[in-house]
C-alpha cells in the first residue's frame, strides 16, 4: 500500500463515502464497454481519424456525469453538438441523445453480463458496518440504484447520492465536491470526519476539493501516479487493504443516517 501512515488516519474517521462503479462493483468495465459501443461507430461514421480508445474513457469520461462525459469526449475531437434535453431519444444527434444512447447500451450490457461486488469491497463494507462506521454511495451514474440492486447491495446503504438525485437537487457533479459533501450532510457529519473512496481521477479531485478527512484512490487501471497527482492521500489496489486501519468501534454515539 502506498503511504500507509496516511491510511492510519482512517481509524479516527466516522464514515466511508464510496464511489460505485470501479470501487464497489466492476461496473466500470460495463460502462467502458457501453461508451465504446457508442463512440467507436459514431466517430467512424463522422470520419474522425482519431478513433475511440480506452484511454479516452479514463481521460474524458470516468467519474463524470453522463452528459458531461459526452461533451468532454466530443470537445476533444473538435465536435460541438446541440445540448438537447434529457428526454431526447437515443437516436437524436444531441449531447443528451448520445448520452441516452450510451445509457441504453449500458443497460443492455448489464442485463447480458450481470454484476457482483468486488470481494474485497464487500469485506471492507462488512468490516466498516461491524465497526459502527457510517457508509454512503456517491456516484455520478443515473443507474446507481439499479446497479446496487443488481449487486445485492441496496439494503446496505441508507444514503445513496446518484446522478438522478444530483440532477433533481441541482448538485454539481464530480470533479466538484458537492455530491460528496451532500452525502456527508445526510450522514450528519462534517467532511473532515469522512473518507472518500474513489477510482476515478475526477472523483479523487472531488474528494481533495471537499477537504475530506482522507481521500483513498483505488487503482483499477488509471495508475497510482495519476490518482496521487489528483490528490489521493493513499492508493490501494484492493480496498480490503483498508480493513486493518478501521476503528475497532465507532462508539455508541456513532454516525447518524438519513435516507436520501
Amino acid at each position: 500500500m502506498t503511504s500507509s501512515p496516511a491510511a492510519a488516519r482512517l481509524s479516527s474517521l466516522r464514515a466511508l463515502l464510496f464511489d460505485l462503479d470501479g470501487v464497489l462493483t466492476p461496473t466500470a468495465e460495463v460502462h467502458m464497454q457501453a461508451w465504446s459501443r457508442l463512440f467507436t461507430p459514431y466517430l467512424r461514421e463522422r470520419g474522425i481519424e482519431q478513433g475511440y480508445c480506452d484511454d479516452d474513457y479514463f481521460t474524458y469520461i470516468d467519474g463524470r456525469p453522463r452528459y458531461d462525459g459526452v461533451r468532454a469526449l466530443l470537445s476533444s475531437r473538435g465536435i460541438t453538438l446541440p445540448e438537447g434535453l434529457p428526454e431526447d431519444t437515443p437516436g437524436l444527434g444531441t449531447v443528451c441523445g448520445l448520452g441516452n444512447r450510451k445509457n441504453a447500451a449500458f443497460n443492455e450490457t448489464l442485463a447480458e453480463a450481470g454484476v457482483a461486488p468486488y470481494p474485497g469491497s464487500l469485506a471492507l463494507l462488512d468490516a466498516a458496518v461491524t465497526a459502527g462506521v457510517g457508509v454512503a454511495v456517491v456516484t455520478s451514474s443515473r443507474n446507481g440504484v439499479a446497479v446496487l440492486v443488481a449487486a445485492g447491495l441496496r439494503d446496505r446503504f441508507d444514503v445513496v447520492v446518484d446522478g438522478l438525485l444530483a440532477a433533481e437537487r441541482r448538485i454539481p457533479g464530480k470533479p466538484d465536491p458537492d455530491t460528496y459533501l451532500y452525502a456527508a450532510e445526510l450522514l450528519g457529519l462534517p467532511a473532515s470526519a469522512c473518507a472518500v473512496v474513489e477510482d476515478a481521477p475526477s472523483g479523487v479531485a472531488a474528494g481533495r476539493a471537499g477537504a475530506f478527512g482522507l481521500v483513498v484512490g483505488v487503482n483499477r487501471g488509471v495508475g497510482a501516479d495519476t490518482l496521487l497527482a489528483q490528490g489521493a492521500d493513499v492508493v490501494v489496489e484492493d480496498v480490503a487493504e483498508l480493513i486493518p486501519f478501521l476503528p475497532l468501534s465507532a462508539g455508541a454515539d456513532g454516525p447518524t443516517t438519513s435516507t436520501s
